[in-house]
């Protein structure tokens, strides 16, 4: 064919691809919007109706009848309560206040033209009527990028602070729902937040993850169940690094924004000795390297020092004079946390140390073992109060 006529062809189907993309953006903010709306309404009809437990359920019930009648699938009772349940977990609409993902809704919730006429059918003025209500009243606004099933995802999250930094990072990050399903699961908000205080888990959740000290940007555990690795007695480090490689954009998912995969077994020369890195990323938001050393079974002291070393030689011989100081983590099985406390200096922030799990726990698993530790952290914390006579 042409040369110029492929040209236009791929001009016009990428105009078309773009346009397909924008319209079921629009389709998926405009349902999250209008589920919202109905919501509302549900909730203040009930708020009129009569003061009895089972109006609500009557309620439903009987509109879910009548929805199906005239709409077909998608308004049975059980879809009905979770869009009842959509308005009560977020009464203002969306909680993002990322000022750059409000602008863009703002910008696709701006009204394209103006009402039409009042029309003669009396049910054709009283959508009119409604139109107008909603165009006047404050708009619920939502990420562009977060469609239905995202919210119905959320909707299973009941701690509000954790409902409300899954939905920021899923907006800023464009989350898949594949993405997003999991990020609950491994309980990531949970994670991050154990290691943090009030005004932290504050800011956690209004701003999202921020990566502006080395710590934190590594999560303890890391839940690493996508390289499919099995339970097995006997296999070697290799196999573990192999399979972070083969699954390279997951694990950085788990890793979290700002990580940039650098190379795998990073010679280092000491005096003739030739020693090797497993995995080298550089953190772009940290301006640093970050250095991964995979080890199997319980953390050593070795295995500290080993990382120190690797550390001093990338701040001398590789990082340069605009760049922070390296960051290294050693990504183990299983950690003794006062060994590393003990090992490490009071103010060290360059070499860390990290679990990691093969498996996906359960939701209670997770939630009891960060407990416990964040309960250990907190005696270790605590000054012993001297000895009667001491």
């Amino acid at each position: 064919m042409n040369t110029d006529t492929d040209d236009l062809y791929e001009r016009i189907a990428e105009i078309l691809e773009e346009a397909r993309a924008g319209v079921a953006r629009a389709v998926n903010t405009a349902m999250v919007v209008a589920y919202w709306e109905i919501g509302a309404s549900l909730v203040e009809q009930e708020q009129r109706g009569r003061a009895r437990a089972d109006y609500g359920r009557e309620l439903i019930e009987g509109i879910s009848d009548r929805l199906t009648r005239r709409f077909g699938r998608g308004f049975s009772k059980q879809n009905l309560w979770r869009i009842r349940q959509f308005y009560v977990a977020f009464p203002e609409g969306s909680m993002v206040r990322d000022p750059r993902i409000v602008a863009a809704v703002r910008r696709q919730s701006e009204p394209s033209g103006s009402l039409e006429p009042p029309s003669s059918s009396p049910r054709r003025g009283r959508a009119i009527v409604a139109a107008a209500r909603r165009q006047s009243a404050p708009a619920a606004r939502f990420p562009p990028n977060l469609s239905w099933t995202h919210y119905r995802k959320l909707l299973t999250v009941d701690d509000s602070q954790a409902r409300a930094f899954y939905e920021l990072e899923a907006a800023r990050n464009n989350w898949s729902t594949r993405e997003l399903e999991r990020q609950i699961d491994t309980m990531l908000f949970e994670r991050l937040a154990k290691s943090r205080n009030a005004e932290q888990i504050r800011v956690l959740v209004q701003e999202g993850q921020r990566a502006e000290r080395p710590t934190d940007v590594v999560k303890d555990p890391m839940v690493l169940e996508f390289l499919g690795l099995p339970e097995r007695p006997h296999w070697r480090e290799h196999d573990l690094e192999q399979a972070i490689i083969d699954r390279l954009e997951t694990f950085l998912l788990e890793l979290g924004k700002g990580f940039c995969f650098v190379g795998r077994q990073k010679r280092l020369t000491v005096d003739g000795d030739h020693f090797f890195v497993d995995l080298v990323f550089y953190h772009r938001l940290l301006r640093c390297f970050v250095l991964i050393d995979l080890k199997l079974g319980k953390l050593t002291h070795q295995d500290l020092g080993q990382m120190q070393m690797y550390v001093h030689y990338f701040d001398r011989f590789e990082r340069v004079e605009h760049e922070n100081p390296t960051v290294g983590i050693v990504l183990c099985s299983d950690k003794n946390d006062a060994m590393v406390e003990i090992t490490l200096p009071k103010d060290n922030e360059q070499i860390l140390a990290s679990r990691y799990q093969l498996h996906l726990p359960s939701a209670e698993e997770l939630r009891v073992e960060l407990t416990r530790e964040r309960e250990a952290a907190e005696e270790a914390l605590e000054i012993p109060d001297d000895e009667p006579g001491g």
